[in-house]
């Protein structure tokens, strides 16, 4: 409809309100129309009560509970995701396996700025190929973002794991936009404290350590507020095999005073 009211405190005569109608769908007789669902109008609009479905591609996580609490069931591809831990090394490469492993061999898994270097033996236990790793280690932060960008628009890759201890949020803008172009599963890693800061990703994870797995707050999702954390137990990490035999037998007990100390046998 449109109406008109004087304004004369403000200086303007008219105002003029638009009331745009949504296209329904036919009801039954003697009911009203129903409204189309918002995900049939467009896949980027949703319900602020509901999980948003069909708005991007998808890459199962491999945790039952975590991808019954996510847009599309699962890790959206081609969009930034945000894992934050309050220090690395508490599981977070474990969350991520189950969907490395569904990657295409031909397609490499970039680790960019790692804070340590990958353990090979754990990739190996994992059955995932050592060759598909793409480790880059830039002495700059700035080269990191700029290594980050190439791989996402390069497109090769299929996944890329990246990071960013500290960035800008423009940094993470740009970012997000190369990753939009691309099919990648793309996750930066990084301080428990950016939780404080505004991002541009659409899906941003808190995790803490808990027994046996991960305690998963989600903070940002495509869909309503999710307040209670989510618990998802972990496999073991492997360990690396020894190639040398266990050392089971005791130690000689000390000599006393004025006795000479015994050899060991070789």
């Amino acid at each position: 409809f449109f109406g008109h009211f004087p304004l004369l405190a403000a200086g303007v005569k008219y105002c003029i309100f638009i009331q745009h109608h949504l296209p329904q769908t036919p009801g039954k007789p003697g009911r009203p129309p129903a409204m189309q669902s918002p995900e049939h109008i467009h896949p980027a609009v949703w319900r602020a009560t509901q999980l948003a479905r069909g708005a991007a591609r998808s890459l199962p996580t491999g945790h039952a509970a975590l991808s019954a609490e996510l847009p599309d069931g699962g890790w959206p591809l081609g969009s930034l995701i945000e894992l934050l831990t309050p220090q690395p090394g508490i599981g977070e490469i474990r969350l991520l396996r189950p969907a490395l492993a569904q990657l295409e061999t031909r397609r490499a898994i970039a680790l960019v700025q790692p804070p340590h270097a990958p353990h090979i033996a754990s990739w190996m236990s994992w059955r995932l190929d050592p060759r598909q790793l793409l480790w880059v280690a830039p002495e700059k932060p700035l080269d990191a973002l700029w290594a980050a960008e190439q791989i996402l628009k390069n497109g090769s890759c299929g996944a890329l794991l990246c990071w960013l201890p500290h960035v800008r949020p423009e940094s993470l803008r740009r970012l997000h936009l190369a990753a939009q172009a691309s099919d990648l599963l793309f996750v930066a890693l990084r301080p428990a404290s950016a939780a404080q800061n505004a991002t541009p990703a659409p899906l941003r994870l808190a995790l803490a350590p808990a027994a046996g797995g991960l305690s998963v707050h989600i903070l940002k999702r495509r869909g309503p507020v999710c307040d209670t954390p989510l618990y998802v137990g972990l496999e073991p990490g492997a360990l690396t095999p020894s190639r040398h035999a266990p050392l089971d037998r005791r130690l000689p007990a000390l000599p006393a005073a004025g006795r000479p100390a015994p050899a060991l046998a070789a």
